[in-house]
């Protein structure tokens, strides 16, 4: 692999997660956040299906649409189960902290491991394992003795949403010739029905959203889908523990916008969540650095 390739993928993925990170941001600027949750799922989902559709168009043609006819089972339950955590992310962070939700993430990649291991018999190492732990460990100190409304329950449903973003991940593993755009605009029209599915197919509690939220939706279903797309062009020349360490730009700077002042917001974590998180963090570091490692052993 060249180094201008190396480069490259660095700066995308990179930018990927800094993209990502932006939607804590946009979520905590919602009218009545809690009150809008399925009226926002639908019009994300559906500007992300229309963003990847715009793309495929773009790079492939007209000819774009067969991939449609190459998902098969796996690009169906990984649309299914990437709905499951666009859903969950927007559920969690509308109840609980950024903080809470965005740590929960995190724990992506060792439910992912865990998954892989019982269905795809993909061995787990000790640097994993010791990873899982470390992991569990920053979940319990980030929830336990904490008296916010809502802390519990948001890393519940953040859990489910990382569960779902890991799921996602083994479908692809599984059957890696799955085309991943087509699984993803699949997702967003999974998330924008089953959003009107709770909704009741009624179309006039939209009219009752403030128009601001409708733009933020929108604004938010343009950087998940333009993350998607910088992350894929980059994650064919980066190994995937690289790609681990990248992806924590999510977690660590959308805890931050949040956090400062520059954006108005001032949500400042509790200081358990805070040392939870670092512990979490710290995992996911070791886990990435360990991989990495056994991929690049030192020569004398």
């Amino acid at each position: 692999m060249g180094n201008n390739n190396y480069f490259y993928a660095f700066v995308v993925v990179f930018l990927a997660g800094l993209l990502w990170s932006f939607g804590a941001v946009v979520v905590r600027y919602m009218h009545d956040a809690n009150y809008y949750v399925f009226q926002y799922l639908f019009y994300r989902g559906i500007s992300i299906a229309i963003i990847l559709i715009g793309y495929l168009f773009i790079k492939e043609g007209f000819k774009f649409y067969k991939n449609f006819f190459n998902i098969g089972l796996s690009g169906i339950l990984g649309g299914l189960f990437l709905a499951t955590a666009f859903t969950g992310f927007i559920y969690s962070i509308t109840i609980t902290t950024a903080a809470v939700t965005l740590f929960m993430l995190a724990a992506m990649p060792f439910i992912a491991a865990i998954v892989g291991y019982f269905f795809l018999g993909e061995l787990l190492s000790k640097s994993t394992l010791i990873s899982m732990i470390l992991a569990f460990i920053g979940v319990i100190i980030m929830i336990v003795n904490d008296s916010m409304l809502g802390t519990a329950l948001g890393a519940l449903i953040g859990f489910v949403s990382a569960s779902g973003f890991a799921l996602y991940t083994v479908t692809l593993r599984w059957k890696p010739q799955t085309p991943k755009f087509t699984t993803v605009i699949l997702a967003g029209l999974f998330c924008a029905t089953f959003s009107l599915f709770m909704l009741d197919f009624s179309f006039e509690t939209f009219e009752q959203m403030p128009i601001k939220n409708s733009y933020l939706s929108l604004l938010h279903g343009l950087i998940v889908a333009s993350g998607l797309i910088l992350y894929s062009l980059g994650a064919r020349y980066l190994p995937a523990a690289e790609l681990a360490l990248l992806s924590l730009m999510e977690v660590v700077g959308g805890v931050l916008w949040v956090w400062i002042p520059i954006f108005g917001i001032n949500e400042q974590p509790t200081l358990t969540v805070i040392l939870g998180g670092i512990i979490i963090t710290l995992a996911v570091c070791y886990h990435g650095l360990s991989t990495k490692i056994k991929r690049h052993p030192i020569t004398q």
